[in-house]
C-alpha cells in the first residue's frame, strides 16, 4: 500500500535506528518532544523507544485536544445539556473526559441530558434541521485539523438559515502552546530544556511546516515535521540528531508526501472568515495563554452558543492525583502518575490523558509500555548549554 507498507519496512528500520546510534554522541542527552499524541503513539506502538540510544530521550507533549481541554469548558457544556435542554453534540472522547464532581458527558446522558456522538459537524447540523422545536449545540473541540470543518458547518447552517444551531467553539491553536511548552522550560527547574521538535503532521497539513520557524529562529531548536509511521518517526529522529550535531536550527519537512510549507490555504482563509483570536484561554496542565484559541467572528455571533445561551466560564481544578498536567508539560511519563494502572485505566479513566485515543497514558497502557521510568535528574547549567 503506498505510503503506508514502505514505512513500516521492518529492515528499514533496523538501519535507521544503527545510524541514530552511530551518530548521537554517547557524552550529551538528546532530548526530543513529540508535541503530537499520534506520534506517541507511533513511539509506544511499534516500540520505537527500545531501539534508540538511552541517550536519546522522547519526551511527551501536549498534543492532543482532549487532552489539554480544561474540565470547566466540559463543565460548560455539560450544563447547556443538563439546564437548557438544548441537544449536544461532539466526539465520541469528549464523552468520557472526567469533568466537575465525578461526572462526564457520559454520565450527563445516563441522568437523561440529550447528548449525542457525532463523526461530523454535519451530523449536528443535520439533527438541528431534523428537530427544529430543539436548540442543537456542536461542542466544538480539536487543533487546526479539525477547525475547517467547523467552519465549513457555519457556512451551511447560515446559507439554509437554519435558527436553531449553534457551535460551542473550543478550537486550540498548535503554535501558541509550543510557545508556551518552551517558555516553561527556560524558566521552570522541572520542566526538561529541549533539543528539538517533532512538529505535528495532521496540523501541518493545514498551517503549514512555515509557522515552526519561529521556534526554530528564536529559540535555537531544531523543528523536524514528520508522519505517522515508524519509519517517519525514525527518520525524524536521526534529522534532529543530525541538525543538534551541526549547531543547526532549522525546520526541517519529513513528510513532503503531506505537508508544504504553506499549508492549505483555502482552509486557513476560510478559517480566518469564521473565526478569530480569543485574548485568553485556559489549557489543561498549561493555565491560561494568550492568543491561543479561536472564537467566531461578531458577523457569526447568531451561531455562537456562547452568546446565544449567556454562558459563563467558572474555575474548575483537576484531580490533584491525577498527573496529567504535568505529563502534558513533558514533566512526568504516564507510568510515574500513581494512578496509572492502578486508579487509573482505560475502564475507570481519571484523567484525560487516559481517556484520548491519542493520550500518553492511554499510549503507555494500550501498547503495555509501564515500565517504571528513571525520572529526569534536575538541570544544571550545562543542560542549559
Amino acid at each position: 500500500m503506498k505510503y503506508v507498507d514502505e514505512y513500516r519496512e521492518g529492515d528499514a528500520a533496523r538501519r535507521i535506528a544503527a545510524e541514530i546510534r552511530h551518530e548521537a554522541d554517547p557524552k550529551r542527552i538528546y532530548r526530543f518532544m513529540e508535541f503530537c499524541g499520534g506520534h506517541t503513539h507511533v513511539l509506544a506502538r511499534w516500540g520505537l523507544t527500545d531501539i534508540l540510544p538511552p541517550n536519546v530521550r522522547m519526551i511527551h507533549g501536549p498534543g492532543c485536544p482532549v487532552c489539554v481541554l480544561p474540565v470547566a469548558r466540559i463543565d460548560m457544556a455539560m450544563q447547556l445539556a443538563l439546564e437548557r435542554n438544548v441537544i449536544l453534540c461532539t466526539y465520541a472522547d469528549t464523552m468520557r473526559v472526567p469533568a466537575g464532581k465525578g461526572m462526564s458527558l457520559f454520565k450527563a446522558k445516563a441522568q437523561g441530558a440529550d447528548i449525542r456522538m457525532i463523526y461530523s459537524p454535519m451530523d449536528a447540523l443535520e439533527l438541528a434541521k431534523a428537530n427544529p422545536e430543539r436548540e442543537v449545540v456542536f461542542f466544538a473541540i480539536g487543533f487546526e485539523t479539525t477547525t475547517p470543518p467547523t467552519a465549513v458547518v457555519l457556512k451551511a447552517a447560515k446559507a439554509a438559515g437554519v435558527k436553531n444551531f449553534s457551535v460551542f467553539c473550543n478550537h486550540v491553536l498548535t503554535p501558541a502552546a509550543m510557545t508556551h511548552i518552551l517558555k516553561m522550560s527556560e524558566e521552570r527547574p522541572e520542566v526538561p530544556v529541549l533539543d528539538g521538535l517533532v512538529g505535528p503532521a495532521h496540523v501541518s497539513t493545514i498551517i503549514g511546516s512555515g509557522p515552526y520557524e519561529v521556534f526554530a529562529r528564536d529559540n535555537r531548536l531544531p523543528v523536524v515535521v514528520t508522519g505517522f509511521e515508524p519509519l517517519d518517526m525514525l527518520y525524524a529522529i536521526l534529522m534532529m540528531v543530525r541538525q543538534v550535531n551541526d549547531g543547526r536550527h532549522e525546520v526541517e519537512n519529513e513528510f513532503t508526501r503531506a505537508v508544504t510549507r504553506d499549508g492549505n490555504v483555502a482552509a486557513i482563509r476560510l478559517m480566518d472568515e469564521v473565526f478569530e483570536l480569543r485574548d485568553s484561554f485556559e489549557w489543561r496542565g498549561l493555565g491560561r495563554l494568550p492568543k491561543s484559541a479561536l472564537k467566531l467572528r461578531p458577523e457569526w455571533a447568531d451561531f455562537d452558543a456562547e452568546k446565544r445561551f449567556a454562558m459563563t466560564e467558572r474555575a474548575v481544578t483537576d484531580n490533584k492525583a491525577c498527573a496529567c498536567g504535568a505529563i502534558l508539560r513533558g514533566e512526568k511519563t504516564p507510568e510515574q502518575c500513581p494512578l496509572f494502572g492502578r486508579a487509573c485505566n482505560p475502564a475507570n479513566p481519571i484523567g484525560a490523558c487516559m481517556v484520548s485515543s491519542e493520550g500518553a497514558c492511554a499510549a503507555a497502557w494500550s501498547y503495555g509500555r509501564r515500565r517504571a521510568a528513571a525520572p529526569e535528574k534536575a538541570k544544571t547549567s550545562d543542560d542549559q548549554r
